[in-house]
Order: structure tokens, then C-alpha cells, then sequence
């Protein structure tokens, strides 16, 4: 039997939500160079894909957050699959602003989110884990108590693992970036010529690309 590691990176290149690119390479928010690009909101756009990978992040909560009362997506790209882990449970459902609004009531959680009210955090991907603490930062600001965060794809940079060790919050993902890299291969997704590359990006992300 598969794991869910291996079925979940098989989706995202089923759905061509990874996307390679070493001579013109891509440009996160963060300014880092990259060769490749994983686009989960492409999920979203494709059924069964969706459902596999929104109830495998159900399961995964149900196995290690029993006590769980509040979902809490992180905006924007988090928000469908909260949503949809939250119906699936039957919780109430917040969202985090990446700051808070600059009208209104200048509020960065949206929705009712009681004090002291356990909550597991969703988000769609982890690269270096910046605005996901940031996320959980305001969460704790409102009186929340954070059992830890579930995420689709990890790129499983040092520098995000050690800032969630800093953060004593625990991360659990349905896939990674050395099982994606190992199924792109096994299927023909990337040549051979380019693995070399992404295994240097991977080990230098910050410096690669300058």
C-alpha cells in the first residue's frame, strides 16, 4: 500500500501543480530564485484530486488533534481547505489575515474564536515558514491555544525547521519535497539533467540563482 506522502506528491504532478523552470527560474514573495514552483490552489480546480487531499488532512487531524475545536486557515491560499477540513469535522471554521485589516474592526482573525479555544491551524503549503508562525502569532494573540499546523507540501528547508523548533509548535504535511522530487523522476516529470539542480536549490535556496 502507498503512503500518503507518495499519493498526495502523485496528485500534484497528476494536475501539473508543480512547475519546472531552471532557465527562467521563479521568484518568491520572500525574493529567493527558484526552479520550480508548487501551486496547490491548482487542486482546488480538480475534484478528485481535492478530495483526496482535503480528506487525508481530516484524517490526519483526527489522528493527532482529538481535542481540536477550531479550524484556523491561513489567508489566502488556506481558507477553501480549511473550510472544507472544518465541514467535514463539523467545526467552526477562522481565517488569519497576514496583517490586520486597516478598516472596520482592524481584526486579523476573522470569525468567532473562543478564548482558550483549541486550534489546529491549515495551511496550503510551507516554504520558509515566515507567515505561518505569523499566522499562529495572532492566533495566540486572541487567547487561542495552538495544538500545532497540518499543510499539504513542506519544501523541508532548514530554516523553516528550525523556526517551528524555535516556535515549539509541531508541523505535520501530507507530502514533501524529496518524495515530490522522487516521484518526478520515477514518472518522467523532470530530466535527469535537471535533478542535480534541484538538489543544489534545495540545500542552498537562499543563495541559489545569484
Amino acid at each position: 500500500m502507498e503512503s500518503t506522502e507518495k499519493i498526495i506528491a502523485k496528485q500534484l504532478l497528476d494536475i501539473k501543480a508543480v512547475m519546472l523552470n531552471v532557465e527562467k527560474p521563479y521568484t518568491w514573495a520572500s525574493g529567493w530564485k527558484s526552479p520550480i514552483y508548487c501551486d496547490n490552489r491548482r487542486i482546488l480546480s480538480y475534484p478528485k484530486a481535492r478530495g483526496v487531499v482535503y480528506k487525508s488532512l481530516v484524517r490526519l487531524i483526527e489522528k493527532h488533534y482529538v481535542n481540536v475545536d477550531v479550524i484556523a486557515g491561513v489567508a489566502t491560499g488556506a481558507i477553501a481547505w480549511g473550510v472544507l477540513i472544518a465541514e467535514a469535522l463539523n467545526k467552526p471554521f477562522v481565517y488569519v489575515r497576514p496583517k490586520p485589516k486597516d478598516h472596520g474592526t482592524a481584526s486579523q482573525v476573522e470569525g468567532e474564536l473562543p478564548k482558550g479555544a483549541n486550534v489546529v491551524v491549515v495551511e496550503d503549503l510551507i516554504s520558509t515558514g515566515g507567515s505561518s508562525l505569523s499566522a499562529v502569532e495572532a492566533l495566540n494573540r486572541e487567547g487561542a491555544n495552538v495544538l500545532g499546523m497540518v499543510a499539504i507540501f513542506s519544501y523541508n528547508f532548514d530554516k523553516s525547521r528550525r523556526a517551528f523548533e524555535y516556535a515549539n509548535l509541531e508541523l505535520r504535511t501530507l507530502t514533501n519535497y524529496e518524495t515530490l522530487i522522487n516521484q518526478a523522476v520515477a514518472c518522467n516529470y523532470i530530466e535527469d539533467k535537471d535533478l542535480a539542480t534541484l538538489q543544489d536549490w534545495r540545500y542552498q535556496p537562499e543563495v541559489w540563482g545569484k
